[in-house]
């Protein structure tokens, strides 16, 4: 009965350590645990934050770019963000004198344009008015027709037709004829060539719109040294170089 009664205890105490050591062991299992999730959540937390912050900053970096990149090219666009097509430009231009200009928005250059169109109008008149006057006294002065007279009223004032001679009247009349003929279609020229260059203007100037001209114009002075080539009997030599940046 009393090795009953010892076997008892043994296996009582056996238990009562088994289970503190499973107690313990749990409880360090807990602890590790719990230790190991503080270290995951400080550790993940600011990188989620960062993770957040740095798409939140793309996000606005994308939203500033698509601000600077927003651009627009028609005709009543706001100038913060109007930018002309070349192609319009040429088109407007074409259709009306002028109007390239006034889509590019240069309009200092309307009174420089319509003024040598309206000279050019003016000459292009006045030249042809006199070729014309010219012209019809010409043809009836040689057609040998007394009836035609309008070669009379370009006659010198206070001479009389009947005493002209008319062989050489005739030849000064197509020396005049010719002479506003040759400057009313120099001003028809003239007229194309200034509508052909506000059409080449417009392109230019829509092409060259946001073309940054840098007002830094400066000289650099550097000591340099001149290499010579191995097959030749000169040494190195030095020297200054100039670089001018505009």
């Amino acid at each position: 009965m009393k090795k009953v009664w010892q076997i008892s205890w043994l296996l009582l105490f056996f238990c009562t350590f088994a289970l503190q050591g499973q107690t313990d062991s749990l409880s360090i299992v807990q602890a590790d645990s719990i230790l190991i999730d503080k270290t995951y959540n400080s550790n993940i937390l600011p990188i989620v934050k960062k993770e957040k912050l740095t798409v939140k900053d793309e996000s606005v970096s994308e939203r500033e770019d698509n601000v600077i990149s927003v651009t627009s090219d028609k005709f009543f666009a706001p100038s913060s963000i109007f930018k002309p097509n070349p192609h319009k430009a040429v088109i407007y231009s074409a259709i009306f004198p002028g109007l390239g200009q006034v889509y590019n928005r240069n309009y200092w250059k309307l009174p420089i344009l319509y003024g040598g169109f309206i000279g050019l109008t003016y000459a292009i008149t006045w030249n042809n008015g006199y070729y014309q006057m010219y012209f019809n006294a010409y043809k009836s002065i040689i057609d040998n027709d007394p009836s035609t007279t309008d070669w009379h009223n370009v006659v010198p004032y206070g001479q009389d037709p009947n005493n002209i001679d008319q062989n050489w009247f005739a030849n000064l009349l197509k020396d005049r004829k010719d002479y506003f003929r040759y400057y009313r279609d120099f001003s028809i020229i003239g007229a194309v060539a200034l509508y052909g260059l506000a059409i080449i203007d417009a392109y230019v100037d829509a092409q060259l719109f946001d073309f940054d001209m840098s007002p830094d114009l400066s000289m650099r002075i550097t000591p340099t040294t001149v290499s010579q080539s191995k097959s030749s009997f000169l040494t190195d030599s030095y020297g200054i170089q100039l670089s001018f940046n505009f």
